[in-house]
């Protein structure tokens, strides 16, 4: 056999190889995305279905609160969803907080998509495609406070169209009450609209409970140390990708002004605080309620955040620290 024919013998080229890679490369493409989809929805699923309106032109889920009104109204708290997630995701939270008498709302952002902020009705592969970040989560030093500031166009755009009236859906409110909370990309955004972001700042906010929130890009061009307002910080042992920034030396926390609170869950990963994980849910909620009751309703006699500050800490708390001055 001459070497000319023996070249390339029970190989095959890298070109006739092109081919079946190309073809079981996209169809685990079309699995992995059809996987993450799957997971989405299951995130924004509710265990029953969740009121929707319409403000300022946005798509928004809705909470009533329960019990007799107050005087002066219901405490208002907004939900910001995580990168991809939606109003819905985090039901057990927002149904808790409705149940102990606040108004609660939560948008969903221009990048959701979970539950129903997929559009149900649309082209398999439209429903499938995901919305890249508006800068890399890995670069957190080129965010600047234009930065998804969409996000926080959409909270102030909900606290502008019920300020209009003294009520809302019939809801009597109080506006010197109002609250923000977030997980993730949501987390950030209810920072920099407390003041994490100077300009963002809004002097509505009262109080603040950021659950395992993006906040790396504050450390260098925020204001953390100048938010004015009871700040709450929940991560996990098991978040490893930002829990770290928050609970480290000269992280979130430290820098954040006080009052402050910090909850560590032993063994928490990134999305305990949505629907599917409820191994967590009475811990976030007890300390969520909590800090709430305390700031915005101004519960003190007796003050609803003493008991679980202080040890002995329920047995999926790892941590809990606090600075009340």
């Amino acid at each position: 056999m001459s070497p000319k024919t023996d070249v390339g013998v029970g190989r095959r080229t890298p070109k006739a190889l092109a081919v079946p890679l190309l073809f079981f490369g996209a169809i685990g493409l079309f699995v992995a995305v059809f996987a993450f989809h799957h997971f989405l929805v299951k995130v924004g699923a509710a265990p029953h279905p969740v009121a929707e309106v319409e403000i300022a032109g946005r798509r928004v889920a809705m909470w009533k609160p329960a019990g007799a009104a107050p005087p002066d109204g219901y405490p208002v708290i907004l939900f910001s969803h995580g990168f991809t997630g939606c109003g819905t995701q985090s039901v057990f939270l927002t149904e808790a907080l409705a149940q102990d008498g606040y108004f609660v709302l939560a948008p969903n952002h221009r990048d959701g998509g979970c539950g129903g902020a997929l559009g149900h009705e649309a082209p398999p592969f439209e429903k499938l495609a995901i919305t890249p970040p508006q800068a890399p989560f890995g670069k957190p030093e080129v965010w600047t406070d234009t930065t998804y500031r969409d996000r926080g166009d959409d909270l102030e755009a909900l606290l502008d169209t019920i300020f209009k009236d003294a009520s809302f859906q019939g809801i009597p409110i109080d506006f010197s009450r109002i609250g923000l909370a977030g997980h993730s990309l949501g987390g950030y955004t209810v920072l920099a609209l407390a003041g994490a972001w100077p300009s963002w700042k809004d002097r509505r906010v009262k109080a603040v409970l950021g659950l395992s929130p993006f906040c790396a890009p504050f450390f260098k061009k925020g204001g953390l140390g100048h938010l004015d307002v009871p700040v709450m910080y929940q991560g996990g042992t098991l978040d490893i990708g930002i829990t770290p920034t928050v609970r480290r030396l000269g992280g979130a926390y430290d820098l954040t002004s006080s009052p402050k609170f910090y909850l560590e869950l032993a063994g928490a990963g990134h999305f305990a605080w949505t629907n599917p994980n409820k191994s967590y849910q009475p811990t976030i909620n007890a300390y969520a309620l909590a800090f709430f009751d305390r700031y915005l309703k101004g519960a003190t006699t007796p003050d609803p955040l003493a008991q679980l500050l202080e040890q002995p800490w329920p047995r999926d708390v790892s941590d809990v620290r606090y600075a009340l001055k």
